[in-house]
């Protein structure tokens, strides 16, 4: 019977059966081309095997980084080996011999150590400077002579003194250092403010031969004049 199902393709069963083996194909064939175009057609919404496989096999997340090393000395500590050599103590104890040093003296010296040639001649003594007196400044007069200006300055006549034709003496007290040279000047007395300032110029470039008191220069104190008269 079997041989019959398959030689036939239509199976009789009243009339109404008769396209089963037609249908059945059709579908089949529908099925199969269904298959094959929609993974062609549709490859966005398919599910691949790949991911199929993450699905049930999740993958594991990466291991986290290893921590650093600590800090602080990282250097390798030096290996301590022990001898294996046994210590063995001597048989005897070797008495040291001194060393023999030398008595006579070295050539080129004699027996002090100093080089022989003579007398070595000391450097002659520096010059002994002058003495000066640090003492207050003294006035001329009495034992203290006046001394003699070595050296003379003409005032310059003010302009404004001589459009006025100002005329008259200044008085001015000088102090004398030792070596004769004006240290300071001021004004004792003057015919007019107009000439002071030339005659300050003027006495502060005099000089004189330097006083002494026992030998010894000292600075002084004394009065000059300057006379401005128009010529």
């Amino acid at each position: 019977m079997s041989d019959k199902i398959f030689s036939e393709p239509f199976v009789n069963l009243g009339g109404k059966q008769k396209y089963t083996v037609l249908v059945s194909i059709v579908a089949h064939t529908l099925i199969i081309a269904t298959a094959i175009i929609v993974p062609v057609v549709a490859t966005d919404s398919l599910v691949l095997p790949r991911d199929i496989a993450i699905m049930v096999f999740p993958m594991r997340p990466p291991l986290p980084p290893s921590p650093p090393p600590p800090r602080g000395d990282t250097k390798q500590q030096p290996s301590v080996t022990t001898s294996t050599v046994p210590l063995v103590a001597p048989p005897a104890i070797i008495q040291e011999v001194p060393i023999q040093l030398a008595i006579a003296p070295m050539h080129g010296f004699d027996s002090v150590g100093v080089v022989p040639g003579g007398d070595y001649l000391a450097p002659p003594p520096a010059p002994v400077a002058a003495p000066v007196s640090d003492q207050a400044p003294l006035r001329a007069g009495g034992d203290v002579k006046r001394p003699l200006k070595v050296r003379d300055a003409t005032p310059a006549y003010p302009s404004i003194a001589r459009a006025a034709h100002v005329e008259g003496v200044v008085i001015i007290e000088a102090t004398i250092g030792p070596d004769g040279k004006v240290q300071d000047a001021r004004i004792l007395r003057s015919a007019n403010p107009l000439l002071n300032e030339e005659a300050l110029n003027a006495v502060r470039q005099w000089e004189y031969t330097p006083t002494l008191l026992n030998g010894i220069p000292v600075a002084i104190v004394m009065t000059v004049t300057v006379d401005f008269r128009l010529r």
